[in-house]
């Protein structure tokens, strides 16, 4: 990572290793670049790789074995909660950033570090709070001897910010000028300390976390923090099964070390082999229909949004879930985006970015409920 002010740091996206040729998980052979034999899943939803390339059908087929490995990891140390690492693993692998929200206890930042583990990646955490610093988070200069006549100079010396995974620890507890200091790393992957742009290294990721039940001493992130999480990923209590499992197998032995499956080369690779994932146009006509149906008071929304939101969703979201189904296609070997992916991934894209006014809390209904109706809507 370099220290120099980005307008001397090269476009990182030039120097990112290709694709690897080989299996990424060293121990398994190379797939035969051919195409599997159809699944269930792929079947009923024309998968077909006829607009993709050889050399990408064989990544996707690695992809999707190498996702199955990551649960595997995963579950050595996280019980249940498998919708969350799939939407998780979609996140990443679409480049994006995750808000997790759930009551303490549920494993949200053994999950996060975990994550950083089985990918090795660089991992920061930080502890939001109300005294917590901008220069806290993204580093600043301080005065070093340069050992040459005495002299003094100006280091840069980093926060913990620049790392791969940085773990966002009860983001809403600071206040809103530390959690600016967060925007332009989520957007621009970048850093601004005195003047001086830094870049940060790729693959950069934020996982926030925030504690849903607890008001008192906690700042709201704005909507346009917000609009910078990919998803908002909702974590709930386990099941009896589960929770039978955690009180059984976490009170013995230490936990198992977890194996590393990807670089970050790879992980870059992998995201641009996302963004090659071909969409029907009637997916991204179902995206674009849902995302305005959401915008109260203009020709595409049903009378009862009106009624209902304050403010809907932007652009980001639609291109949020048109990259979140091609990842999550990738994921389940699929060689195209198909109405399930765009289905799977609508509500924790679009709940943070739809905000109910008071006629809509005042009749219990929440985000999560209005976006859950229009998708309902949408099936029609």
């Amino acid at each position: 990572m370099s220290d120099n002010p980005s307008s001397d740091t090269p476009n990182s996206d030039s120097t990112v290793t290709p694709f690897p040729t080989g299996n990424p998980v060293a121990s398994e052979p190379t797939p035969a670049v051919t195409t599997p034999e159809p699944t269930d899943a792929s079947v009923s939803n024309n998968s077909s790789n006829a607009d993709l390339p050889e050399d990408d059908v064989a990544a996707i087929n690695q992809l999707g074995d190498t996702y199955k490995k990551l649960k595997a990891e995963l579950g050595k140390v996280i019980i249940g909660q498998e919708e969350v690492i799939e939407q998780l693993s979609i996140s990443l692998f679409a480049g994006g950033h995750s808000l997790l929200m759930g009551v303490p206890g549920l494993a949200k930042t053994l999950l996060v570090s975990s994550v950083a583990e089985t990918f090795d990646l660089s991992f920061s955490r930080i502890q939001f709070t109300p005294d917590l610093m901008p220069a806290d988070i993204t580093g600043t200069d301080i005065i070093q001897e340069s050992g040459v006549g005495g002299k003094r100079e100006f280091e840069f010396i980093k926060g913990p910010v620049f790392a791969n995974i940085v773990l966002a620890d009860e983001i809403n507890r600071a206040p809103a000028k530390t959690q600016s200091a967060m925007l332009e790393a989520m957007q621009e992957k970048k850093v601004t300390v005195l003047g001086k742009t830094y870049t940060l290294e790729k693959p950069f990721f934020v996982l926030a976390t925030q504690n849903p039940i607890e008001q008192e001493g906690t700042y709201p992130l704005p909507e346009a923090q917000l609009d910078r999480f990919m998803f908002l990923i909702e974590l709930d209590y386990p099941t009896a099964a589960e929770e039978g499992r955690i009180a059984r197998e976490t009170t013995g032995k230490a936990p198992e070390k977890l194996s590393h499956l990807l670089n970050g080369d790879q992980i870059q690779a992998y995201q641009k082999l996302v963004r090659r994932v071909p969409v029907p146009d009637h997916i991204y006509d179902d995206a674009v229909t849902l995302v305005r149906r959401t915008r109260p008071n203009t020709p595409d929304a049903p009378a009862w949004i009106s009624e209902l939101i304050g403010w809907g969703s932007g652009p980001r979201a639609i291109q949020n879930l048109i990259l979140a189904s091609k990842a999550r296609a990738a994921l389940h070997g699929s060689y195209m985006v198909r109405r399930e992916d765009l289905l799977a991934v609508a509500a924790p894209v679009l709940t943070h970015r739809v905000i109910p006014n008071f006629a809509a809390e005042s009749q219990g209904m929440t985000s999560k409920k209005i976006v859950a109706r229009l998708l309902e809507e949408l099936d029609e």
